[in-house]
């Protein structure tokens, strides 16, 4: 196993991208427990209900010229953003 110059074994270099991949994998893997998640829809019985509700209005304000919001603070940069420390 020749270690200098242009006679490195090719494994070396392909240790790199491998150890990258295993490691991506290893960690997709981990996160989202692609292995250990159940099928929710097989899994879990739900008893369907009829919807209940009522067609109410609320606040409704039609045909007004007022096209920005109350209370907008867009151009106030300063404003908006607090500072830390």
């Amino acid at each position: 196993m020749a270690t200098s110059g242009d006679n490195a074994p090719l494994w070396i270099l392909a240790a790199g991208p491998a150890g990258a991949v295993a490691t991506y994998w290893a960690l997709y893997r981990y996160y989202r427990n692609t292995d250990k998640s159940h099928a929710y829809e097989r899994d879990t019985l739900i008893q369907a209900q009829p919807v209940q509700g009522s067609e109410e209005k609320v606040d409704h304000i039609s045909k007004t010229r007022d096209s920005d919001i109350d209370g907008d603070n867009s151009s106030k940069h300063r404003v908006r953003v607090e500072r830390l420390g």
